[in-house]
């Protein structure tokens, strides 16, 4: 265990289904393994500002099932200064800290891998982003809640436009990653899925919407990624009105009900492995990394690492996808 005796806690960045399960599993598995823990409220933010409360496994009592995080939430822009950092690591000696676990996303991980090169500071990572865009894990906490958040809404949505005979753009969230927009694809049937990360143009999509229309295809889903190459949906469903002005069309933007709701049992599965897993890295010693599961298998990977790229999409999703829009 070495010199370990205190963990604290924290989220960052946008919040997940599924982080307060993860704040959980660590305040417990600290206490497991008679480490003292504490929470930080607001991310880095909180931890310059010392917001730092000790936490015992009653502190995390009937959060496994809740949205949000307790914890709090916020960007730091103090943080990305070294007199910021300094200030922050100050706060995790006199409070008598000696390693942190941080639940969050690229930025997340980018802050954590400074200052564990500038402090040589034990800090583990928690991937909880909706977006599922971080190398070193198939899954990310919250992906799954938000998919199927999409997914009951598109259901509903696909209802009235079968009931009016109309086209719906619907747009999901993915300003740099179609993760979200693409599973949703497959999975409610879409006749057709614009990311970020492939460019279908605005002819290319009213060519399909028409190839639907002369197979007798009624009314239509679109499901846009907020970060597409040809707009975002409002933009995307008013150039089609311009080449196709026969369609009804409507737009529903999701919106941030894609962050809240009671996270998935995957979720919840995922972020209490992934928390247990966080403590036991550090009390074995590693820092400076990630632990994500891969076919799974919990794995860590280094910050630098899970930050220098973005995880891919399958072509074969965005294939079958295509496939079945028929």
């Amino acid at each position: 265990m070495g010199s370990i005796r205190k963990i604290a806690v924290f989220t960052s960045g946008g919040d997940a289904p599924g982080m307060n399960a993860a704040v959980r599993a660590v305040v417990r598995t600290a206490i497991f393994n008679d480490l003292q823990v504490a929470g930080i409220y607001r991310g880095f933010e909180g931890l310059i500002e010392g917001d730092i409360e000790p936490l015992s496994a009653r502190s995390v009592n009937h959060i496994l099932q809740r949205g949000g995080t307790i914890l709090k939430s916020a960007r730091s822009k103090d943080f990305k200064t070294k007199a910021g950092r300094a200030k922050a690591f100050e706060k995790l000696k006199s409070n008598g800290i000696d390693a942190l676990v941080g639940i969050g996303g690229d930025g997340t991980f980018a802050g954590a891998h400074v200052f564990n090169k500038e402090f040589d500071f034990p800090f583990i990572g928690i991937p909880g982003t909706i977006d599922n865009d971080l190398v070193g894990t198939d899954f990310t906490i919250g992906f799954d809640t938000a998919l199927n958040t999409v997914i009951d809404a598109v259901d509903k949505i696909r209802d009235t436009a079968a009931s009016h005979n109309r086209l719906f753009f619907v747009e999901v969230m993915g300003r740099d990653a179609g993760f979200i927009a693409a599973h949703a694809g497959v999975a409610s049937g879409a006749l057709a899925v614009l990311i970020p990360e492939r460019n279908m143009s605005i002819a290319d999509l009213v060519e399909r919407l028409s190839e639907a229309r002369r197979h007798n295809k009624t009314s239509s889903i679109v499901i846009v990624a907020e970060g597409g190459k040809s707009g975002n949906a409002t933009e995307i469903a008013t150039k089609v009105n311009e080449l196709a002005p026969y369609y009804e069309t409507k737009v529903t933007i999701l919106g941030h009900i894609q962050r809240g709701g009671s996270p998935s049992c995957f979720d919840r599965n995922l972020a209490s492995r992934l928390g247990v897993a966080s403590v036991e890295k550090l009390i074995q010693g590693e820092r400076d990394c990630m632990v994500g599961m891969i076919n799974q298998k919990v794995v860590s990977t280094p910050f630098a690492e899970a930050i220098s790229d973005k995880l891919t999409i399958d072509p074969e999703l965005l294939r079958i996808a295509d496939i079945l829009s028929i």
